[in-house]
């Protein structure tokens, strides 16, 4: 198979992770990085000892050694940076949320499929070997009719109100930073929620602090989600059905969490494979296996997925009255 060419667009905490992370991807090759800050890239690719740095975002988008750009930028940007990557006909791995509403997002998807490029969210956890498992087990039907999900994240943020957690202009806050887990994980179990009913506590800047969800579905499921960034949370995830509990334990989201089935009132522990690094590269080898196999969609994380959680974090903000600026 082809060597695929990896670009980074963005050179903070999480590009670093994702940099570290694709040493470990079989028939991928990071070659370049791009930042707005020229020091900032030129630094970044030493730390990395990539090959190539661009002073700009426009640069990187344009260069002919990258076949695939990750796009690392705040929340706000996503829309923006995606939209320049493809029309410089460069498919493109965007960190989540994809976008700050399902407009932005759709506008990206129909972009993609234009040009037919490869487009893909980046929501590494699915990705773990730990929730592909948990996946597993709710679909073999050994857990019975899956009644109730519990999921928390939460952490103490950063009390500095120009932060990207507490910055309305960048997309903050804990739904659309964490609380995003809670709710693909309840979307993945359980489905398209039937009615929402949302409870958040603001800040002075107009974000929330905490968000309290709960799913409804017709058929008596349930879905409670909680998410702060004023508090530590025991960020885990129960899924209840009417045979047996599975629990994904804290931090859920990376690949250190564990399972533990409770079932005929005995409790079992789950192992799955270990991984070396962060984790970001499970979902950064699917991606090179999709642009080897000349894919412009990922079967895991599909359009029509993406689409579906957008639209239901724009059903949850709506209710809850967070509106970002230029929305």
């Amino acid at each position: 198979m082809k060597k695929i060419r990896w670009g980074i667009l963005g050179t903070g905490t999480i590009a670093h992770k994702f940099a570290a992370d694709l040493k470990y991807v079989e028939g991928a090759e990071l070659t370049a990085a791009g930042s707005r800050s020229p020091e900032k890239a030129e630094k970044f690719c030493r730390d990395f000892d990539i090959p190539f740095s661009f002073g700009s975002y426009q640069e990187l988008a344009e260069s002919n050694l990258v076949d695939i750009i990750y796009i690392a930028t705040p929340h706000s940007l996503h829309h923006e940076n995606t939209l320049l990557c493809l029309v410089n006909a460069k498919a493109v791995l965007c960190e989540k949320p994809f976008a700050l509403n399902a407009k932005q997002a759709s506008e990206m998807i129909d972009a993609a499929r234009q040009k037919n490029l490869f487009l893909m969210d980046a929501l590494w956890t699915k990705f773990l070997p730990h929730y592909k498992k948990m996946i597993e087990i709710v679909r073999s039907g050994s857990l019975g009719d899956i009644k109730v999900v519990l999921a928390n994240f939460g952490f103490q943020a950063n009390a500095n109100p120009y932060s990207r957690l507490l910055n309305p202009g960048l997309g903050g806050g804990s739904l659309m930073d964490i609380g995003i887990y809670n709710v693909f994980t309840a979307l993945d179990i359980l489905g398209k929620p039937d009615e929402i009913n949302v409870s958040i506590n603001s800040t002075e800047q107009g974000i929330d602090e905490q968000c309290a969800i709960l799913f409804k579905y017709k058929n008596g499921s349930m879905a409670s989600l909680f998410s702060s960034i004023s508090v530590n949370l025991g960020t885990e995830v129960e899924i209840c059905g009417t045979l047996g509990r599975l629990k994904l334990s804290t931090p859920f989201y990376e690949p250190s969490s564990t399972l533990e089935l409770i079932a005929n009132g005995e409790k079992m522990v789950i192992n799955v494979e270990k991984s070396n690094g962060f984790g970001y590269q499970f979902e950064a080898g699917h991606a090179t296996q999709c642009l080897q196999n000349n894919l412009t969609e990922s079967p895991v994380v599909t359009h029509v997925g993406t689409l579906q959680l957008m639209q239901t974090l724009d059903r949850i903000r709506n209710f809850s009255g967070i509106v970002f600026p230029g929305e």
